[in-house]
């Protein structure tokens, strides 16, 4: 029997190499791409194929599925695992960032869904597993570049199931809480950096320390239980639309859509200090 073929994309770390370790153990045939090829070398050693990916480069994303394609005839699950969180005051974060964070955050997503689409529909089978965030429910002062994404992501997911149903192909969302991995540091970071110093400053570095409290052990979990929950994904077979992640993600997705707005305002202003 063949073997099912599988990419994951951010697979330098965190979700992305728990996910690839994940689909091995499932026995699929799993090709991992990111920029540092070089941090996925223990992947390879584990019989995942390493390939670089540029999530800013068409024809980088267009060699990696061409590559797959051409020497497994198929792709049976796409995994858009890559991203990154951009924080800041949208009056602070440059307007050439805010694009950035679109870029890889739904339009490489979309491109490589693009790019996979025509083979899964020739096979009239396919899995289209996009890492969303429970951050495309609610919402918070200084994330909304990212939080932006996210919403969008769920929104392109949403609209691109109905459409690719017809041809045996299933989109899915992994929705992540907090999570322990890379994605923490490298927010925060930004945060303090686009707005630590400006007229938000204050109110920027009390975000950060909330940020390094939701990421705690207590009130976090690791990069392999999203991993195993991709795999769940991958080879269920009925995926459910959206698989909430984490400590309390499912409740906080829930929670948000029947909380009256100003309320929610008024909540979250008093915990940033800003009310």
């Amino acid at each position: 029997m063949t073997k099912k073929v599988a990419l994951v994309t951010g697979a330098s770390s965190g979700i992305g190499e728990s996910a690839a370790d994940e689909l091995m153990k499932a026995g699929f045939t799993v090709y991992v791409a990111a920029r540092r090829t070089d941090r996925m070398a223990p992947l390879g050693e584990r019989g995942a194929h390493v390939l670089a990916l540029d999530l800013t480069d068409d024809a980088s994303m267009v060699a990696v599925v061409d590559q797959i394609l051409a020497e497994q005839g198929r792709i049976d699950v796409l995994v858009n695992n890559a991203g990154y969180g951009s924080f800041g005051a949208i009056e602070d974060v440059p307007i050439e960032e805010g694009r950035r964070q679109f870029e890889v955050n739904l339009f490489a997503l979309a491109r490589l869904t693009q790019l996979v689409l025509p083979a899964m529909r020739a096979q009239k089978s396919g899995r289209i597993i996009n890492v969303s965030s429970i951050g495309a429910r609610f919402y918070e002062p200084f994330g909304g570049w990212y939080h932006a994404t996210k919403y969008a992501v769920e929104g392109l997911s949403n609209c691109m199931r109905l459409e690719v149903a017809p041809f045996g192909v299933k989109v899915v969302l992994i929705a992540p809480a907090a999570i322990r991995s890379e994605w923490h540091g490298i927010a925060g970071d930004s945060l303090e950096e686009a707005s630590g110093s400006t007229a938000y400053g204050k109110y920027a570095r009390r975000a950060r320390k909330m940020m390094d409290q939701a990421y705690k052990p207590s009130t976090s979990v690791g990069p392999e239980v999203v991993g195993e929950k991709i795999a769940k994904a991958a080879t269920a077979k009925r995926p459910a639309a959206v698989y909430p992640v984490g400590k309390g993600a499912r409740m906080i997705r829930s929670s948000v859509d029947f909380t009256p707005t100003a309320i929610y305002d008024a909540a979250i202003g008093r915990a940033y200090g800003s009310r």
